[in-house]
């Protein structure tokens, strides 16, 4: 078997997409009123994300310790690249580094420098490349040229979930405080940063779309639509994009689930575009 690709749950990749790729997803943790839950493992409660006294947690060591050696024994020697989210949004990245300490030279940790599918396409840029016989160290490079690369931008509703958590810049806090406010975020150096503000929820979707456009710049592009409860608009997001956007060689729609869903909050919706991925089969 060729090298392994692990990541972890923020990723939001479908369990057959990810089936299909061979990639490995570790669970992220919440816990209410003293019980843990496993992301994509336990059945968690739908409103878990608007309920006070939810807290969320990366993957640990050991979690991790265990998939990377079910990984390598998979693998047959050829090694793993483990891909998670940002280290400036989550403890797992750091896990990642404590678990490959025990097995040197083995295993290689990606900081996706993002959240959310953007890791997902950056695992899945990784996943093609093992399966073409690159090395561990040429699957490695490729997780690193796709995470470079990948645009993620997000609107959301309100500030109070990332302001709580710590999940935005300081300089987002200020810049968004106004409640009329609807802001467009996106990635920059592993945090959510402000992009852009508008007066209206639709208007700034107006404007995420416009962005992603001129992202794109005329280029085949993979599209990825996820969102917090919101499959219709989600939906229509997606079909915006494939009106406009020249090539779209394989869209995902996923919704971002209940870790990332209390940390944006109820209706949040971003767009997600990789131009380094060869065709999905989904």
């Amino acid at each position: 078997m060729p090298v392994v690709v692990v990541t972890d749950s923020s990723s939001r990749l479908p369990a057959a997409l990810a089936e299909h790729a061979g990639i490995r997803q570790v669970p992220l943790h919440l816990t209410l009123d003293g019980k843990d839950y496993l992301e994509g493992v336990d059945d968690i409660p739908v409103d878990i994300i608007s309920t006070p006294g939810v807290t969320t947690s990366g993957a640990n060591p050991h979690e991790l310790t265990e998939v990377y050696e079910q990984a390598l024994a998979d693998s047959d020697g050829d090694g793993v690249v483990a891909v998670h989210m940002s280290r400036r949004l989550s403890g797992t990245w750091g896990a990642g580094r404590l678990a490959a300490e025990k097995f040197p030279g083995q295993v290689r940790i990606v900081d996706s420098r993002s959240v959310g599918l953007a890791v997902g396409f950056t695992a899945l840029g990784a996943a093609q490349a093992a399966a073409s016989g690159a090395d561990r160290d040429r699957v490695y490079e490729s997780a690193i040229r796709q995470a470079s690369t990948v645009e993620s931008m997000l609107c959301v509703h309100q500030l109070d979930n990332l302001r709580q958590s710590g999940r935005i810049s300081a300089a987002s806090k200020m810049l968004g405080s106004a409640l009329s406010i609807k802001p467009i975020l996106h990635m920059v150096d592993g945090m959510l940063t402000l992009k852009e503000r508008h007066r209206t929820f639709s208007k700034a979707l107006t404007k995420m779309v416009d962005a992603a456009v001129d992202a794109a710049a005329g280029a085949p592009v993979t599209v990825g639509v996820q969102h917090s409860g919101s499959p219709e608009l989600a939906g229509e997001l997606a079909a915006q994009l494939t009106d406009r956007l020249r090539v779209v060689t394989s869209e995902v729609i996923v919704d971002l689930g209940p870790v990332l869903g209390c940390h944006v909050g109820p209706g949040a919706i971003g767009v997600v575009l990789a131009t380094h991925l060869e065709p999905l089969d989904v």
